[in-house]
């Protein structure tokens, strides 16, 4: 729906526009007879709708306006305001008889024209609004999408298509055009005809970067790879500049044995101002499988890292501590983790992955800290709990690991090997007190419970 400046009202900041003859009456006239004092009333009535319309009183404001028409049947401006308060009023039945009065006196009224067309794109009367459309057309070409769209509700695809041809020659090609024409060839299945669209404006502007990405991701989603590859080659020869590209040849040098080429494009992309952090992020998913299976290749994530960590999301660093687990490289999975609980504070997963190797890397302090905090948050967790106590008992404050663990212990629910830990953590806290009364105990329960697993 195209926004239009209708009718700004004096008084109550708005005009009149030129293009709508909202009254043939003089109301600066002085009147000599009984129709100067009609003349008054109607112009007294019409600014009060105007009026309770401007505060949102639509039924005031249609009140109004009926006694203006009473007065006064020939004012096309009457109907047309009566229109738009029933319009609001979502009395659209009314609305619609009020607007076509409207129009009926002056048909060429681009403003009364697009008040009905509101009225049918509210109901989804989409028959009315292609006939109201085609009219509204010869005022403003932008019409035309609107158009195409109404056609591709109708599922009357083939004009649809022909109107964003149309437009495409006449305006160039738009974002919101290419999204529609998109979603008709989804529609219709037709992807051959969708492929071909895209050569064409491939060899009519051969210069433009979008038209062969798009090429080559539409190659890409219909399995030709071939196709697909050949186009990105194309582009980089005639923008070896391009950085977009290398998203789609990373993965094409990968298929042809190339991985140095590969790996030089991922690089490209990692590096990139141009990509968006999560197309960053799927290429660096990539990039750690691959390393993964080819570990000869690791010095080169180590570089591809060194310049991507402040640029990708919690995942990316995710993925790479889980590299970096897998490998045994605790201190390099810790850093990663670390960084991915900076952007998000609130993924438990990642919190608990942090405090147990702060644990076995024996980073106690740190692991006290972060885990004293976290139970703020997440008070009936209580591996929070038994985390804190081993840290504590490391620290060598046995008494503060035995109010930890004494509360935690609580939370602990159908985990015998959790509640088994926290005893012989109290165990260790007693014995480091002298308490070998209590040590025993808590010694002997953590064996009973180890021993039924």
């Amino acid at each position: 729906m195209k926004n239009k400046i209708y009718i700004l009202i004096f008084l109550f900041g708005m005009i009149f526009m030129p293009q709508v003859n909202y009254a043939q009456v003089d109301f600066n006239k002085t009147p000599d007879d009984d129709l100067g004092n009609v003349e008054d009333r109607t112009q007294e009535l019409f600014f009060e709708a105007l009026k309770q319309k401007g505060i949102e009183n639509y039924d005031r404001a249609v009140t109004a306006l009926l006694q203006c028409i009473e007065l006064d049947k020939s004012q096309s401006a009457f109907y047309y305001e009566l229109g738009k308060n029933y319009n609001l009023l979502k009395n659209f039945g009314a609305a619609e008889d009020a607007l076509k009065k409207a129009v009926k006196e002056q048909p060429d009224n681009e403003w009364y024209l697009d008040a009905l067309y509101e009225v049918y794109a509210q109901q989804n009367d989409y028959d009315k609004a292609i006939k109201t459309v085609k009219q509204l057309v010869n005022y403003h070409p932008d019409y035309k999408e609107d158009l195409a769209n109404l056609y591709y509700r109708t599922k009357d695809y083939k004009k649809a298509l022909e109107v964003l041809d149309e437009l495409d020659k006449e305006q160039g090609i738009t974002p919101s055009r290419d999204m529609l024409r998109n979603q008709i060839y989804a529609a219709t299945g037709r992807k051959k005809d969708q492929i071909e669209n895209l050569e064409e404006r491939v060899i009519d502007n051969p210069d433009e970067e979008s038209n062969y990405l798009a090429l080559i991701y539409r190659y890409s989603e219909n399995n030709d790879n071939e196709k697909a590859f050949e186009t990105a080659k194309k582009l980089l020869e005639i923008k070896p500049n391009s950085q977009l590209v290398h998203l789609a040849l990373y993965k094409f040098y990968l298929g042809d044995n190339n991985p140095e080429q590969s790996i030089a494009s991922m690089k490209i992309v990692l590096q990139s101002s141009q990509i968006k952090p999560e197309a960053k992020m799927k290429v660096l998913s990539d990039f750690v499988k691959f390393v993964g299976e080819n570990p000869e290749y690791e010095a080169d994530l180590v570089e591809a890292t060194s310049y991507t960590l402040d640029d990708t999301n919690e995942k990316s660093h995710i993925e790479l501590a889980q590299y970096y687990l897998a490998k045994g490289d605790k201190p390099k999975a810790l850093e990663y983790f670390n960084e991915a609980l900076k952007i998000d504070s609130d993924n438990y997963t990642v919190l608990k992955n942090v405090l147990l190797l702060e644990i076995d890397l024996e980073q106690y302090d740190e692991a006290a800290s972060k885990s004293e905090t976290a139970l703020l948050k997440y008070p009936s967790q209580p591996l929070l709990y038994l985390v804190n106590g081993v840290a504590l008992n490391k620290l060598n404050k046995p008494q503060k690991a035995i109010d930890v663990l004494e509360t935690g212990i609580d939370y602990v629910i159908d985990d015998t090997k959790m509640e088994a830990d926290f005893y012989k953590q109290l165990s260790l806290a007693h014995t480091s007190l002298n308490n070998t009364t209590k040590a025993k105990t808590f010694s002997d329960k953590a064996k009973q419970l180890e021993s039924t697993n």
